[in-house]
């Protein structure tokens, strides 16, 4: 069986569950990946074929979408022109994980394709909202990358095709401790909007995974890491608690080791505010946005003594058992 598999890389998380997935897929046939967008700051350890700029989200300095450069950094024309050249009449399985390019290209060429991922979740209205639904958020999970069929994956199993999250092996194989420090990963926030506040706390260690940093140094009670996976599931698995975005792979990841979580999702980015509600839901502290006193909501979140909701790991086995004989259609 040939298979195509469209990365979504406008994030981590998407690349981290290709990097998982890779091995299993590779049971069912030849992989050839396709790497749609450019704002990824992990390794892509993956036979990648295809590329294309794609579209990409951008940040603003401090924990926010930057509209007017994601605006900038579409190329209507190439994504149009990458689409028309992607020869997916080729393979027998075209797998997306929310990638507009490859949803254009089936439509050029008049094929199907299986959105298979976190996104395709929220094609069902059962997926946990905000109180305030955004009528663009939803368009966009409805029209940015549609697919007449769909496996996602979530926090719990909301309707009947969404599965449990694509837990990483070194995490399912990882024997947690809790050896007191917090990880830090907040992609979207540059180093100056959260540092104060970590000083604020010279009796907490933190360990700081930043794009910026290119090696791993000390400075008081924060250790700064390059974003670098070996590292990143070190520190996680060892952690007392973790503050992250409103993303979907690290919370899952951290809740499976049974980690506290204090999630802080991007400003205006609906995506991130569902999976706020999802968390929520589960009894997962939210902070909406970072402000003057963030190193009492640190504090307070510490001291909280909520209970830690159980997330299953997805058995990948099954679950791609599952794609391949119900959307395997020979060439």
């Amino acid at each position: 069986m040939k298979i195509f598999y469209a990365i979504q890389a406008t994030g981590n998380g998407h690349i981290s569950r290709a990097i998982q997935l890779h091995p299993y897929l590779q049971k069912f046939g030849s992989v050839d990946f396709f790497l749609s967008g450019n704002n990824a700051t992990l390794p892509v350890d993956l036979p990648v074929k295809f590329k294309s700029k794609g579209c990409s989200l951008l940040y603003s300095k401090c924990g926010g979408l930057d509209y007017l450069a994601i605006a900038k950094n579409i190329k209507p024309i190439q994504m149009y022109n990458d689409a028309k050249a992607l020869p997916l009449k080729q393979y027998n399985v075209i797998i997306n994980d929310f990638d507009s390019v490859t949803a254009l290209a089936c439509k050029l060429q008049k094929v199907q394709s299986v959105q298979f991922g976190h996104q395709a979740s929220f094609i069902s209205d059962l997926t946990p909202r905000p109180e305030k639904k955004s009528f663009l958020g939803e368009t966009i999970f409805k029209h940015y990358a549609p697919s007449p069929k769909h496996i996602g994956l979530h926090f719990e199993q909301y309707d009947s095709f969404i599965h449990p999250p694509i837990i990483k092996d070194e995490i399912l194989q990882a024997a947690p401790k809790d050896l007191k420090h917090i990880t830090v990963y907040l992609p979207s926030f540059d180093k100056d909007c959260l540092e104060q506040a970590f000083n604020k706390l010279p009796h907490q260690a933190f360990h700081w995974f930043l794009s910026e940093v290119k090696t791993k140094h000390t400075v008081g009670n924060i250790t700064y890491y390059p974003v670098n996976q070996k590292d990143f599931n070190e520190s996680l698995i060892n952690c007392h608690g973790i503050i992250t975005g409103g993303g979907f792979e690290t919370p899952a990841e951290a809740l499976y080791l049974r980690k506290k979580v204090l999630s802080i999702p991007i400003l205006n980015h609906y995506e991130q505010e569902c999976n706020a509600a999802a968390l929520k839901k589960l009894g997962v502290q939210i902070l909406p946005e970072v402000g003057k006193n963030f190193e009492k909501n640190i504090e307070d979140w510490l001291n909280a003594n909520t209970e830690i909701p159980t997330i299953k790991a997805n058995n990948i086995n099954e679950t791609l058992q599952f794609l391949f004989d119900t959307y395997h259609a020979p060439i």
